[in-house]
């Protein structure tokens, strides 16, 4: 691994763990504070932050000579090929993120790359900045570029690099999580400058993914967001079983134990509403019983509404198409079965007739003449009207329809949504796949 030499603007908790972690990869570590106190601590080798293991890294790191502090943003920048900002990124009274710290060290690191660039061009280097702050999507490109552009009069991406390079650590196992993570996320517009980021993590056994800038913002937030529902779910469900003398950690013991659906990545993937005879009906009992008990359970409480909100946006989208025929490929709540026992798309047929739309109806799996019990009584006695929308083919939904709504991951419906013609819109609620090539317009519902 080639050594790096890397200015890190904050020597807060993630600038300073990122230092020493960095130096320990073999990189030359030079940090950057308008504290003085943080610079001359790491001067000398000791930690501006408490974390475990970090005296131990940076008293080793400063005597093997990889480790220096300044309180003087242009040599840090002249005197490394990477900058890294770390500084903090505060809350304010209405959730936004504070980014005065950003900018300012923005401004600071492109009047350095302005002097930089200016008498070094001619040596082949590449400077890349990377924000290592926790920022919301866009910020790196509509409020980190143009500031580094502004003060250094240069352009990103062809003066010098970019790059989203968040991070995921957890304090009190931070050190471990460097070596150790989960994964090493590069988001980057700039082929040179994620590249030049990535190779900071050589020797790192752990997943690298480059993506982009977004996507790299994003996923920091997912990370915690879903971290903060977990507890809150867990919490929960602990306070219902506490009501009931049940042992609350037994059950989520037992409910972590199943990694095939509870703790893995199913159900995780963006798309349409749940429905079903099960998870509307088990939300609705339990909330219940919590009611019973007089508990108030807030997330749980959440989720049947923001699950409305996913059949009122399809609803939205297809309205300005009621008029010139809508298609829907798939009306069972999910492939493979006849029932439409809370079926999102049974609602959204529903709305949309009530509101004057022409709809057409394929689902391989309903046929009247094949329908018996419930499956046929539900029909006959709670949608009796989408029944005579029902088509014998796909090709019968497709043809005379304006929109095309693919509700079932199948290879028929696949196959169905790709020949669809130019004047068509295609709206996929499951992710049929590569829409390249593909003649119609393509909507995929939140993505």
């Amino acid at each position: 691994m080639t050594a790096r030499r890397i200015s890190i603007f904050g020597l807060g908790y993630v600038g300073s763990v990122s230092a020493a972690c960095l130096a320990k990869l073999g990189h030359r570590v030079i940090g950057v504070d308008v504290e003085a106190h943080k610079v001359e601590m790491l001067r000398a080798g000791r930690p501006p932050v408490l974390e475990a293991g970090l005296a131990e890294l940076l008293a080793e790191q400063h005597a093997a000579g990889r480790i220096d502090a300044t309180g003087d943003p242009r040599q840090a920048v002249l005197q490394s090929d990477l900058t890294m900002v770390c500084v903090g990124t505060p809350s304010a009274s209405n959730g936004s993120l504070d980014m005065t710290y950003v900018v300012r060290v923005c401004e600071q690191i492109g009047a350095a790359l302005a002097e930089k660039l200016r008498t070094r061009g001619a040596d082949g280097s590449y400077h890349v900045v990377a924000i290592r702050s926790t920022v919301l999507p866009s910020a790196v490109e509509q409020v980190v570029a143009p500031a580094l552009e502004k003060a250094s009069g240069r352009r990103v991406g062809a003066d010098f690099g970019l790059v989203h390079n968040p991070e995921f650590l957890r304090e009190g196992s931070a050190i471990a999580d460097f070596f150790a993570p989960p994964r090493t996320v590069i988001g980057a517009d700039d082929e040179r400058a994620a590249a030049s980021a990535a190779s900071l993590y050589d020797g790192i056994d752990a997943p690298l993914f480059i993506t982009s800038l977004g996507v790299a913002a994003v996923v920091k937030y997912a990370d915690n967001a879903f971290h903060a529902v977990k507890v809150t779910f867990g919490n929960e469900i602990g306070r219902l079983c506490k009501k009931h003398d049940v042992d609350s950690r037994e059950v989520m013991r037992l409910f972590c134990a199943d990694t095939k659906l509870n703790i893995s990545p199913a159900y995780l993937t963006p798309g349409f509403a749940f429905g079903g005879s099960c998870l509307p009906k088990d939300v609705r009992a339990l909330l219940y019983s919590a009611r019973r008990a007089d508990l108030d359970l807030p997330l749980i409480a959440g989720v049947l509404p923001s699950n409305d909100m996913q059949i009122r946006s399809l609803v939205e989208q297809l309205l300005p198409h009621r008029q010139a025929g809508i298609g829907i490929l798939g009306l069972s709540f999910k492939p493979g079965t006849d029932d439409l026992r809370e079926s999102p798309m049974v609602r959204v047929v529903e709305t949309l007739l009530g509101k004057g739309a022409e709809v057409r109806i394929h689902d391989p799996h309903l046929r009247l003449s094949a329908l018996v019990g419930s499956n046929l009584r539900y029909i006959l006695t709670e949608v009796p009207h989408i029944g005579s929308l029902l088509k014998e083919s796909a090709a019968e939904v497709v043809r005379p329809s304006k929109a095309i709504v693919v509700a079932h991951r199948t290879a028929a419906f696949a196959e169905a949504a790709r020949a669809a013609r130019a004047d068509q819109v295609v709206f996929d609620l499951v992710g049929i796949g590569d829409a390249a090539g593909m003649e119609a317009e393509y909507v995929g519902l939140h993505w």
